[in-house]
């Protein structure tokens, strides 16, 4: 694959091409804020944070979906920049009706931690404050529309990861939601197989676990790359003639490979 050359902040970096700036900027040690972004996932750039400056380029890019190319100039922190993150986040909290106090993800939740690290203090726009329901027909866990930003990686790693399908978006603008089986209830669904990763990956206190405290909610992502992995190097097989390579599985002979995950 061929290398391109480009600068960022003022200094000269390679990466490869067709990759994404997103990740370019991560190889370089840049902190680019993001919400809708998730290593093991597509890329939607609709939450607009890792948004950069290209230099013969009026329009701003978001970096997640961007890709490098020969000689591109790119500027991740201006002064326009920061105003124009902290503008989004601002909007984000006065659109429902996050109340980081007694939310359950106080003290892990992305949105609030990008917040601080902005340092966002206060919201300048008029909260919307929408009458928007909550969904707890599911044995395990729960939706909270109020607290949704609509980043979809749960419809993303369903559909994506998963296979199932369960979640989408319905209604347009500010009436958007996320729903489930075109829109009935959760608990209802005949296609969502409970595994959680929906939960796991929601960067907010929209969708989390019944019974569990607020100590309990910091939510994990890195089984997506365990995934992945696993599936990049067909670790899981099913048929007799390779369940030699299936860490711990039997190949029908009464004899384990003894790969077994602890």
């Amino acid at each position: 694959m061929a290398v391109v050359t480009l600068t960022i902040n003022d200094e000269m970096v390679s990466a490869q091409e067709g990759q994404s700036l997103l990740s370019v900027l991560r190889e370089h040690g840049i902190d680019m804020p993001t919400l809708c972004h998730l290593d093991g996932l597509s890329e939607r750039g609709g939450c607009r944070l890792c948004m950069v400056e290209l230099e013969g380029n009026a329009r701003l890019q978001a970096a997640c979906v961007t890709p490098v190319a020969e000689g591109m100039v790119v500027h991740t922190h201006s002064e326009r920049l920061v105003k124009y993150r902290q503008m989004i986040l601002e909007l984000l909290f006065s659109e429902r009706n996050h109340v980081c106090a007694v939310c359950v993800m106080n003290g892990h939740c992305e949105l609030q931690g990008e917040a601080a690290n902005i340092g966002m203090d206060h919201v300048r726009y008029e909260y919307v404050s929408p009458d928007l329901p909550m969904d707890a027909s599911h044995p395990r866990y729960v939706i909270d529309h109020n607290r949704c930003i609509l980043c979809t990686r749960c419809v993303r790693v369903c559909d994506e990861i998963e296979g199932a399908h369960v979640w989408d978006v319905m209604g347009r603008g500010a009436n958007s939601r996320v729903i489930t089986d075109l829109n009935q209830p959760w608990g209802t669904s005949r296609s969502c197989t409970s595994c959680g990763k929906c939960v796991q990956v929601c960067p907010t206190g929209a969708l989390f676990s019944k019974g569990a405290t607020v100590a309990e909610m910091e939510k994990q992502h890195n089984f997506l790359r365990w995934i992945l992995d696993g599936r990049e190097h067909n670790v899981w097989s099913f048929s007799d003639d390779s369940a030699a390579s299936v860490p711990g599985k039997s190949n029908g002979k009464g004899k384990s490979n003894g790969k077994a995950k602890p």
